[in-house]
């Protein structure tokens, strides 16, 4: 017995090795070897789930990491990446129930509040949404995504002054966060803000050539100016861009009436 202990941990040791070098088949096969020794093994069945879970191969993730919660309960990482898996599935309340497992342990991690953050988000409910982004905020005050989630999750309830004071938190620790340059662009064009609605959808653009919906909102906006020759120049590359045919046929409907103008 005490030889298949030494060997069981031989494999796990050269499985955690496979990983570290990016080689998953490899791991499993070495994890599942160890497993066979020493079926009591949580660690074994915890990190078998992980690599699961970025091979993309949810359910066995997930049945990974039950079964080391079974072996172990007092695996709060194995809760949290648990609750990873079941969003990634579009199970949120499955999601959100790990996710409390998780921050029953102390000390609650910053993460655990971001993921269920953006479980509720997708649920719908934002205001849990957002006092879970402030909760990881309070964790890890430098968050740039903590801050732009929350923004989006003020975005949708019109509450702009106070998604424009995230997104700008977001640019400020990410300044190459595209999405929420944009987003403030949008947040600033709702508001009427023309002009800095523009430079933030250029600065979005700045970072990503082929970003079709701000080359979309800019030439409106410059549309909304009477700027017509900068918006179709816009819209056209918007146009091209864009691979589904209804923004396709919303951007030659303002082409159209932006030409009528002219």
């Amino acid at each position: 017995m005490k030889l298949d202990s030494h060997l069981a941990e031989a494999y796990y040791n050269r499985g955690m090795a496979y990983v570290e070098k990016d080689e998953p088949d490899q791991a499993v096969a070495d994890f599942n070897q160890a497993l066979v020794l020493n079926p009591q093994d949580a660690k074994a069945y915890y990190r078998r789930g992980s690599v699961y879970y970025h091979k993309g191969e949810l359910d066995r993730a997930i049945e990974g990491y039950t079964q080391a919660l079974k072996l172990n309960p007092h695996l709060p990482e194995a809760y949290y990446n648990r609750g990873l898996a079941y969003y990634d599935k579009g199970e949120l309340d499955q999601a959100i129930r790990d996710y409390d497992e998780t921050l029953a342990f102390n000390p609650p991690e910053a993460k655990a509040y971001y993921s269920r953050g953006l479980a509720y988000y997708d649920k719908g409910e934002l205001d849990q949404a957002i006092v879970d982004f402030s909760q990881a905020l309070v964790l890890n005050p430098q968050d740039a995504k903590a801050y732009y989630s929350r923004g989006s999750a003020y975005h949708d309830k019109g509450e702009l002054d106070q998604a424009i004071e995230d997104y700008s938190q977001a640019v400020r620790f990410n300044p190459r966060e595209s999405q929420a340059y944009y987003y403030r662009g949008v947040a600033y064009h709702a508001r009427g803000e023309l002009d800095q609605a523009i430079g933030d959808y250029s600065q979005a653009l700045a970072l990503n050539h082929n970003f079709a919906l701000a080359y979309k909102y800019r030439g409106v906006a410059y549309a909304m100016l009477g700027k017509y020759r900068l918006a179709l120049e816009d819209l056209y590359r918007a146009q091209g861009l864009f691979t589904d045919l209804e923004n396709k046929i919303k951007v030659e409907r303002y082409i159209q009436h932006i030409k009528a103008l002219q």
